[in-house]
């Protein structure tokens, strides 16, 4: 995986940040109705928030309805946050792999 010089020392960005900072706080609506309206008890919107669960397929549907953005934009910014967790827990194994090449 490429590394950003920039951005290899900031620690990955959870889609939950995202709803938290930016996305509910421009709806200004409570929380509470925002998990009514997505259908979604209160405490899987604040697991969600608080950076304890991932964003589902389901979930991802759910919100990018709500807010009228894309669902695969929230899949993707869970895919790249998993895969930035995954490479950091990984880096020393991932060093002993090999890359190969097809042969020809």
């Amino acid at each position: 995986m490429a590394r950003n010089r920039i951005t290899a020392g900031l620690r990955p960005t959870h889609p939950g940040e995202i709803l938290r900072e930016d996305t509910l706080p421009a709806l200004a609506r409570p929380k509470t109705e925002i998990a009514r309206l997505l259908g979604i008890s209160r405490r899987a919107l604040y697991n969600i928030l608080d950076e304890k669960a991932a964003i589902t397929p389901d979930m991802a549907l759910r919100i990018g309805k709500l807010t009228g953005t894309n669902p695969e934009h929230w899949l993707s910014v869970q895919q790249a946050y998993d895969l930035r967790i995954a490479a950091r827990e990984l880096a020393r194994t991932l060093k002993t792999i090999p890359t190969l090449e097809a042969a020809s």
